[in-house]
């Protein structure tokens, strides 16, 4: 279990660097506003799914990082 847990967070970083490369050194063939998109759902999924299942168990962390994003920053 730990030796897939291993492979996959490996995956993970090196996906991140991929995406990295890809809108730091330019040229490249995708415009811009689509690497853009892609990098922004990246962040998404990094966050909801980081060490846990942050979308199906949504009451927890998620629901937190929503309200201060979302709530606190008005009410400040």
């Amino acid at each position: 279990m730990q030796e897939a847990y291993a492979k996959f967070e490996k995956e993970v970083t090196n996906g991140w660097k991929d995406i990295n490369k890809e809108l730091i050194f330019r040229p490249t063939e995708a415009p811009t506003f689509i690497l853009e998109r892609v990098l922004n759902f990246a962040r998404v999924m990094d966050t909801l799914y980081k060490n846990e299942d942050g979308f199906t168990n949504s009451k927890g962390k998620v629901k937190n990082m929503i309200n201060l994003l979302l709530v606190e920053s008005i009410k400040n």
